[in-house]
């Protein structure tokens, strides 16, 4: 797959002279690559639609020119039909550690709230809306269709999601990321920046502030000063529906490894990733139902 990919990278025609092509680690959707081309480099998404993911490239497309825009995200270059050419950043990519380090944590909500405010104006296009109560309900019904291994579990996980988007009530829509997981973060020295659209649309903004808390291992006390910080109020003030979506957004993590368990190609190990979000989202439901 690595060398058909780098096949593939070389003949774009969006490139003169691309001299040196080598993979990207840390992928779990895509085959990336890094393109020097001249005195410059790239970064090469490969990926088709992923139809049991809900991921439409036009819609990747669209946030990412409107991230490039809001200047959050680097440069869209080239794209094609499953091909997505960006500028490369020189830059740290963020782990799980680096995302709760106390320094960051400040950093990361203010991009998070420009990001949410800003990108509607740049858009040129209709954007689809990640509503994950329903995506985890979509995700289930598929696991069931096709067999899935984890159909046991499936009828208590979607019981306590109804008692979750209860929880949830009303909520104020913003353009989200929706996939906040460390990787997806970038330090240049200077700024950072949120890369991979492919789950991006319309949302509540408590879906990526429970995401980046979860997916990160934040401590209670961050959790607090995020809110505090992100909304310009006491964490009281959300604190029940924020944990109802962090519950939510583990929960999406785990189906999302159960639906790639079955149909993806990658070499990656799914049912390990489905094993430690099952025993994170056991951990925030336990939190969740003390509050």
């Amino acid at each position: 797959m690595t060398q058909d990919a780098i096949t593939r990278g070389a003949k774009l025609s969006c490139f003169d002279n691309p001299t040196q092509i080598e993979p990207l680690s840390g992928g779990i959707t895509n085959v990336n690559l890094r393109v020097t081309d001249g005195d410059r480099r790239f970064v090469v998404r490969l990926g088709e639609d992923i139809p049991e993911h809900g991921v439409l490239r036009w819609n990747e497309l669209a946030l990412s020119r409107a991230a490039e825009a809001a200047g959050v995200s680097p440069a869209v270059h080239h794209h094609e039909p499953g091909v997505l050419v960006l500028e490369f950043i020189e830059a740290q990519t963020f782990d799980e550690e680096m995302a709760r380090d106390p320094c960051n944590v400040p950093r990361i909500v203010d991009l998070l709230k420009t990001t949410h405010h800003a990108l509607g104006s740049h858009l040129t296009t209709p954007v689809l809306t990640f509503w994950p109560f329903q995506v985890n309900r979509t995700y289930a019904t598929r696991l069931r269709s096709d067999g899935s291994g984890h159909s046991a579990k499936l009828p208590a996980l979607m019981r306590q999601l109804d008692s979750l988007e209860a929880a949830t009530g009303a909520v104020t829509l913003v353009i989200g990321h929706n996939d906040l997981l460390a990787a997806n973060i970038l330090d240049d020295g200077t700024q950072l920046w949120l890369i991979d659209w492919e789950y991006g649309g319309f949302n509540t903004p408590l879906f990526d502030l429970a995401g980046l808390a979860g997916n990160n291992g934040f401590s209670e006390a961050q959790e607090a000063a995020m809110l505090e910080q992100y909304f310009d109020a006491p964490a009281s003030t959300h604190w029940r529906a924020y944990q109802a979506m962090k519950c939510t957004s583990l929960m999406r993590e785990a189906l999302w490894s159960m639906t790639s368990e079955i149909h993806s190609e990658l070499d990656f190990d799914y049912a390990a990733y489905t094993a430690e979000n099952l025993a994170r989202f056991d951990a925030a439901l336990q939190d969740f139902q003390n509050t």
